[in-house]
């Protein structure tokens, strides 16, 4: 409750997308609640193992926020 889906987005080296068009393909896809309304591009915070530090993105995403809800 009260929170919006923001992606996280690792683009492979020559490919090229961009945030409406993410969206736009994820609301053609997906029901409405599950799409994004944000996107961030970038490398991804990862483990030793090759796990999705996610912990770090959702630090990253809330930083400067009193709250961690909307």
């Amino acid at each position: 409750m009260g929170e919006r889906p923001k992606a996280f987005v690792t683009l492979k080296p020559e490919q090229r997308l961009t945030e409406t068009e993410l969206i736009s393909f994820c609301r053609d896809r997906l029901a409405h609640f599950k799409c994004p309304v944000a996107v961030e591009f970038g490398p991804l915070p990862k483990t030793s193992t090759g796990k999705i530090q996610k912990y770090v993105l959702r630090d990253k995403a809330w930083a400067g926020l009193h709250k961690r809800i909307n």
